[in-house]
């Protein structure tokens, strides 16, 4: 299995958008050197994993291509590695990019003309397809044909090419925003869960051993419980406590140096950072606790509204520390006590008002 990126370039001689949206997206240096190849390599999503494992092999018996598959669910939670580990249990090339970079039809045109049979394209962020990229999906999704048109005005044609099956991964953090036609065109749809404290240890052990770094059993799960249940936060968190140990101390991470350096971070026990305890406390502070739009806490903090909505939220919402209702966000009694509020009594009475 490998990984291919449509490497032609365009008429004006620059590299094509959908090569540049995959650089920007990755740091392939370190990303790559970690990701698992295997099921048994990869960690957590258990139930999801034995699901695929039973669809994979049913494929492999037929002599055909896996059904089209939808993962959604909070940002950094290995869609995009589970991708590449369907290929490579499949054994075939995977091509990878993301919505955004799907600007033009000819983008996608050139893409599904360049798979070949039973290959695997990978669209992150699907929801934000264009219109015109999903209508192209469609019939190349259900009847694996390119249905196009040449000439102007009366002396338009009609063209139906048809293409070699393949598999379409979508993932998405917001199912909720593909249209009905779409999702309904995937066979298999699956929710991606939140890692547990034990999951995100073995994540991070994984990791410091593939990095040669130095960490015992509970300097692991003290990184863990601070990952925000996210395999890509734990990672990144392991580096940079790595950085510590190895400057301030022998380079070895135990419970103390984990705790020690992650508090200078700014990274507290509940793995929220200053983006997070800023919006917490401007809803309580400025706005008693809440309810208010999104809208306003993002104008309030400097934050765009989808970067509070991907990567703030869900996490907050997981951790019933921020609640959604009809009339906008508010805190639960558990925030105030988290973050050192006293007469929380008094306050939850001035919200029922």
């Amino acid at each position: 299995m490998s990984i291919i990126a449509d490497d032609n370039n365009s008429k004006e001689g620059k590299r094509n958008p959908i090569i540049k949206a995959e650089a920007a997206e990755f740091d392939k240096n370190f990303e790559n050197s970690i990701r698992p190849k295997t099921f048994d390599a990869y960690i957590g999503q258990s139930a999801l994993k034995e699901t695929l494992k039973i669809s994979i092999e049913a494929a492999k018996k037929r002599g055909q291509p896996l059904d089209h598959l939808l993962f959604y669910g909070p940002p950094g939670l290995g869609k995009t590695t589970l991708a590449g580990v369907i290929a490579g249990q499949m054994d075939v090339d995977i091509k990878i990019t993301s919505a955004p970079a799907l600007e033009r039809p000819r983008d996608i045109i050139g893409i599904l003309m360049s798979l070949k049979g039973g290959e695997i394209l990978f669209i992150d962020e699907i929801h934000r397809l264009n219109k015109v990229a999903e209508e192209i999906l469609y019939p190349a999704m259900e009847d694996f044909i390119l249905d196009m048109t040449t000439g102007k005005s009366h002396t338009v044609k009609t063209m139906r090419i048809p293409l070699p099956k393949f598999t379409l991964i979508g993932a998405t953090t917001k199912a909720g925003e593909l249209s009905g036609p779409l999702r309904d065109r995937f066979g298999i749809v699956h929710r991606l869960e939140f890692y547990t404290e034990d999951e995100l240890s073995k994540v991070i052990e994984r990791t410091a051993g593939i990095l040669n770094i130095d960490i015992d059993t509970k300097g692991a799960l003290a990184i863990a419980r601070r990952s925000r249940g996210t395999p890509r936060i734990a990672n990144r968190l392991v580096k940079r406590v790595s950085d510590f140990a190895l400057v301030k101390y022998d380079g070895k991470i135990t419970e103390n140096i984990a705790n020690e350096s992650l508090d200078i971070l700014k990274i507290d026990e509940f793995g929220l950072d200053n983006t997070d305890r800023t919006l917490l406390k401007l809803i309580i502070e400025k706005y008693d606790g809440g309810p208010v739009g999104i809208e306003t806490i993002a104008a309030a903090i400097g934050e765009d509204v989808r970067t509070l909505e991907d990567v703030c939220e869900p996490f907050l919402l997981q951790a019933g520390l921020l609640q959604r209702t009809p009339r906008g966000r508010k805190v639960s009694p558990e925030t105030y006590r988290h973050l050192g509020y006293k007469n929380i009594q008094n306050i939850q009475q001035q919200n029922l008002f």
